[in-house]
Parts: structure tokens; C-alpha cells; sequence
């Protein structure tokens, strides 16, 4: 009978040891994964840099869709697309994560799956469908919006432009697919080793954002499956 206690309490000490729920001291570490699979989960659409007369030219749209057949699977997923007639359409979704530690520092990684059907060596008026639009991803203690400059949309945060990163955004890569072929398939981006951080607002919340931004001077559609964020708060 004692044998047994012991070993009761010895696998008790282990599991306290092992199943510890805060592994990095007081520090905030988070895990969001969206699927889109029910609906949009929160994430909002928008559109940048292009004029605030007649919207309607470019035939912008966000929408929660079903993947293109071409996938092969049955997903559904957050489907944005506009026709880029100002040659810098910026298209976006953004989500605003509570609960985070006020006025803090988190580190933030971000693996994206989304379908996209344009080659990366692709050619097209002002660049290459696939080449020529940037995906970028990051984070900002301020709601990312539209305003209204000089006659035209502007982001009020830095998201820099086209390939070039800014304060609150980084560029991932680009949307182009490999092969010659339009044709939809799912890709996969993310920041990697690359140590993006962003402060959370004084009431611990921090807005997430993630877009293109394009110099192909024509329509793009795309399609996000998935969307993995880890938050971790920097020491």
C-alpha cells in the first residue's frame, strides 16, 4: 500500500511539475486561430488608397464565400476583391483582440492560408498579378481606418507602401502562386523569424490587420481560409 502511495504521489509531483499554466513566469501569451468555417468571426473589411469620388468603379466586396472549386474541398472562407483602377488599392481585414495586458509590448506572429489564383511571374498593366501585390499582416494600439486625404482614402496608420513595410505593418510576401496557370490554390504566408511588435491601448486592447497592397492595375479575389496569430508579451 505504501508502494503504491508513493507512486501516486510521485506522478502527482510530476503532473504539477510538468502542467504548469503560466510556463513564462507573469508574461501573456496567446493563441487565436479563425477558419472562417460559420462566418467572418469578427473580421471586418476595408479599402484604402483610392478616390473618394465614384467607389462604385471599383467594384469592391467582402463577403463570408465558399471556397473556389478549384480547391477541391468544401471551406468557406472571408472573400475580399476590388478592381485596383488607382494602381495602389489597398484591401484589409481587421480584428480587434481584447483582454491583453494594458499598455504592453507583445511580440506577434502570424501564419496566413488564403486561396489565390495568380501566378507569381505573371504580367499585367502596372505589374504582375501576383507578383506586384503584397501581402502584409501587423497590429496597432489605434482602430486601423480609412480618412480622407486630399480627395483620396488613406490608412491613419503606417502600413507602408506597396512592398515597403511600415510602423504597423510588415510585408509577408506576395500573393503570386507558382506555374504559369490562373488557377486558385491555397498558399500559406507568414512573418517567420521576423520580430514584428505592437503595444496594446490602455485598456488591453490591440487591433490585428492584414491586407494587400497591390501595383497591378487590375481586379484581384481572394480567399482567407485561415488565420493563426500568437501574441506573446515581450519581456
Amino acid at each position: 500500500m505504501k508502494t503504491i502511495l508513493s507512486l501516486f504521489v510521485i506522478i502527482a509531483i510530476n503532473i504539477s511539475c510538468n502542467d504548469d499554466p503560466n510556463p513564462s513566469g507573469n508574461l501573456d501569451e496567446r493563441q487565436l486561430t479563425f477558419d472562417f468555417e460559420e462566418n467572418l468571426e469578427g473580421w471586418e473589411g476595408g479599402f484604402a488608397d483610392y478616390p473618394v469620388e465614384d467607389p462604385e468603379r471599383f467594384e469592391l466586396i467582402y463577403e463570408h464565400s465558399i471556397l473556389p472549386d478549384e480547391i477541391g474541398e468544401t471551406y468557406y472562407g472571408a472573400k475580399i476583391g476590388g478592381q485596383n483602377l488607382s494602381d495602389d488599392l489597398f484591401m484589409f481585414l481587421k480584428k480587434a483582440i481584447t483582454g491583453l495586458k494594458p499598455s504592453t509590448q507583445y511580440e506577434v506572429q502570424f501564419n496566413i492560408e488564403l486561396a489565390s489564383q495568380y501566378p507569381e511571374e505573371s504580367v499585367g498593366i502596372g505589374g504582375s498579378p501576383g507578383g506586384s501585390v503584397f501581402l502584409k499582416a501587423g497590429a496597432s494600439s489605434i482602430e486601423p481606418l480609412p480618412i480622407v486625404q486630399n480627395g483620396y482614402y488613406r490608412m491613419n496608420i503606417d502600413k507602408g507602401n506597396q512592398s515597403q513595410d511600415g510602423n504597423d505593418m510588415t510585408n509577408i510576401g506576395t500573393i503570386g502562386i507558382e506555374g504559369e496557370e490562373f488557377r486558385y490554390e491555397l498558399i500559406q504566408r507568414g512573418n517567420g523569424g521576423t520580430n514584428f511588435q505592437a503595444q496594446s491601448d490602455g485598456s488591453g486592447q490591440l487591433w490585428l490587420i492584414i491586407g494587400t497592397d497591390s501595383g497591378f492595375e487590375g481586379r484581384t479575389e481572394l480567399y482567407y481560409n485561415t488565420i493563426n496569430i500568437h501574441l506573446k508579451e515581450v519581456p
